[in-house]
């Protein structure tokens, strides 16, 4: 299993207001070498201490496996919707628990009804619990109750990425999870990344893919789609909440 790192963000006041499924923390999060939080008086605070943890990062240590073909054993879901297919690509090696979370929800029919119930052009859409049929959050692991979160350098919020949403509170992972929809970020936005110390080829990718990096390291991307963005798109522009949503017909493992 690969470790989990956990790079500081600079620019959480830069993008536009987070809402819809759980508002953000307008703070940096914690500075950690692993998935766990620590206490909150050991993050830097400061612009300057986030830039210098961040500079700590080894670029050679990001693999954007989010970009690369699906290999013979590569895990992969089908979402079903009523206004299409999303194909998406997990990865267990970078966040085991948040897949395997997926994965049970999904084998034991938890989303089959369930509707993407906040779509956000040029964010995210939203799905997981808040459904007709009355689900509850609660996740398939320990009894229920939420997990932590898990980070990696080698998955980001781009465009197309499969993410849990603990609605701003570290370690309270459930059903929920959205995809991301922007295709792309302004050349303002990534030169400031880059002053925060963002790796270069991932505020490069950023740019050339887009994304919402508001997001990295507060919620846990476990997955990315590989076919039916359009989907998403189309999703996205509806801008309709609750009952009136896309409904999911079925998550398919493969």
């Amino acid at each position: 299993m690969k470790a989990f790192f956990c790079l500081l963000c600079v620019i959480p006041m830069l993008l536009l207001p987070l809402s819809g499924c759980g508002e953000k923390e307008q703070t940096p999060p914690a500075p950690s070498s692993s998935a766990q939080e620590p206490a909150a008086s050991s993050r830097p605070q400061t612009a300057e201490e986030i830039l210098e943890n961040n500079q700590k990062i080894d670029p050679a240590q990001v693999d954007l496996i989010q970009f690369q073909s699906p290999g013979e054993d590569a895990v992969t879901v089908t979402i079903h919707t009523t206004l299409g297919e999303i194909r998406a690509v997990l990865y267990p090696s970078e966040a085991p628990k948040a897949v395997e979370n997926f994965l049970q929800l999904a084998e034991d029919g938890f989303y089959d009804g369930c509707v993407f119930y906040e779509t956000t052009p040029g964010r995210r859409i939203c799905s997981g619990s808040l459904d007709p049929a009355g689900k509850t959050g609660k996740s398939s692991l320990d009894g229920g109750a939420p997990f932590e979160d898990e980070y990696s350098l080698n998955l980001w919020h781009f465009n197309g990425a499969l993410a849990m949403d603990n609605s701003g509170v570290p370690g309270a992972n459930d059903s929920r999870f959205y995809i991301i929809q922007n295709d792309n970020i302004s050349t303002e936005l990534a030169t400031q990344m880059l002053e925060g110390g963002f790796p270069d080829k991932v505020v490069q990718k950023y740019l050339d893919e887009g994304g919402v990096p508001n997001y990295d390291f507060r919620d846990t991307v476990f997955g990315q789609v590989i076919e039916g963005m359009q989907v998403v798109e189309q999703i996205a522009g509806q801008q309709k909440t609750g009952e009136d949503g896309a409904s999911i017909l079925l998550v398919q493992v493969e």
